[in-house]
Order: structure tokens, then sequence, then C-alpha cells
């Protein structure tokens, strides 16, 4: 089977303290070849470069997360700027975008720290990882002049409506991010995946964050995309190889610069 890529992981953070090694050995013996893991802010780069130094599959992003905006977001961003400015190779801009679940204190702020960051990759040439929590229609409108670039990357831990996915999919460049959210119960996501062609998505963990039945309510890992990667085979009817094949060709066609 094609090796499978998580596009989005973060095996760095403290949750994986006690077994961060064998959580990546289980990774590989999964199937799973590349772990991608976007940074969170300017208090998780050390941990991300530790563990993205040491270990060949894993590969470092570098931006700041929406949540993590506040009244100091100007030096803490400009942080993150420098370490991506330092020479060392990243494979994207991320984790970024809009989250008005919260808190809507520094809405507009966020969309400042999102359109800065949004140049960099365009600057950079480096791929996009957004994150959007009820903020679809405020992302969206900050991204429009952008609809034409080169602009590329992913949505991340898509789970909305058609109707949100196409708007999504209107960026030619960019992928909708699947993770264990499609497997749950009263999922509508499956309805939703089914009208979308294959072609524009990849599999993502965002551990240890939405584990996958039949995972759910432990914490996740990379090892449990397989059981993503399952689900969308039925979904699509198809043969899990299969699914490895589009989402890791559809991957790498974000992270250009990947080994």
């Amino acid at each position: 089977m094609t090796g499978l890529i998580d596009t989005h992981t973060h095996i760095f953070c403290e949750e994986f303290d006690e077994d961060r090694d064998l959580a990546i050995i289980r990774a590989k013996e999964a199937g799973v070849t590349r772990l991608f893991m976007p940074n969170i802010d300017d208090t998780t780069i050390d941990a991300l470069l530790k563990l993205c130094d040491s270990k060949s599959n894993c590969y470092p992003l570098m931006g700041f997360h929406p949540t993590s905006v506040d009244s100091n977001w100007g030096s803490r961003l400009a942080t993150v700027e420098k370490v991506l400015r330092s020479g060392k190779k990243f494979y994207g801009i991320g984790e970024v975008g809009l989250d008005l679940y919260w808190d809507q204190t520094y809405k507009e702020e966020q969309i400042k720290v999102f359109i800065i960051q949004l140049e960099w990759a365009l600057e950079l040439n480096l791929p996009l990882i957004i994150h959007c929590r009820n903020a679809q229609a405020e992302l969206l409108e900050a991204m429009q002049p952008y609809k034409n670039s080169n602009l590329r990357g992913i949505f991340h831990s898509f789970g909305g409506s058609l109707e949100d996915a196409l708007s999504m999919l209107e960026f030619k460049n960019f992928m909708l991010g699947i993770n264990g959210i499609v497997t749950f119960k009263k999922s509508t996501l499956p309805d939703t995946i089914a009208k979308l062609p294959l072609e524009r998505l990849v599999l993502e963990t965002d551990s240890p964050y939405l584990a996958p039945i039949p995972y759910r309510g432990k914490r996740n890992e990379s090892a449990y995309l397989v059981s993503i990667a399952e689900k969308l085979a039925t979904i699509y009817d198809t043969t899990l190889d299969e699914i490895a094949s589009f989402t890791t060709a559809n991957a790498l066609k974000v992270f250009q610069n990947a080994d």
C-alpha cells in the first residue's frame, strides 16, 4: 500500500511526553510514513523543532494559531516570523486562520494576523494550513483578494456542509483536510464527502484531538489515520490502497518541498 500521510498532527505537544517515540513508531508500523506538524504559537516552537530535528519523517510548519491572538500578538507573531526566516526548512505556514467559537474579543486582530501570514505563504511559496471555526464567512472574505493567486494549502478539519465545501474548493489550489469527524456516528460528513472529488481531499488526525471511531474519547495519534482512510474507502466504495494513493498524491501537491 502507498504510505499514508498525516497532514496535521501535534505529536510535539505535552500530551505525548510519556510515549512520543512510541507514537511515531506506531504510526510507521500502521503505514503512516510522513507526519506534517503545524506549529501552534511562540510557546511551542522549541518542542516542535526538537522533535522534527530528531525524526526524519516529521516535517515542521511554522505559524501562529488564531486562538493564541491576544493583546501581545505583535511581539509573539514577530517571534514566529523570526524563526520562519531563520534559514531553517519549513514545509508550510500553519496553523493559521480564524476562530470565533470561544471568544470574539480579538476578531479584527485575528483577521490581521491571518492576512499577514497569508502574505508570508505567497512570498515564500509555502502552503497554508487553515483553521476555521465559526468564522467561514469572515475567513473567505479575507481570502477573496487572493482567489486567483498561487496560494495553496489545506482547509484543516473540514466538517461543514456541501455548500461550505464548494465555497472552499473555489480556491483551486486548496484541499479539504478530513479527520476523525468523518467516523463519528452522528456525523453528516460522509454524505457531504460522497459528493466531492477524491482529488481534493487529504487525511489528517489533528492528534491529540478528534480521535476517530473506535478510539473516540481517547488521545488521538497518527497511527489512527488508518481508521479515517478506511472510512473514506467505504464512502467511495473503493480500496484502502486507492484512498492512500489519492490522498498521498494530493498531500504532495500541497507540500511541494517535501522530500
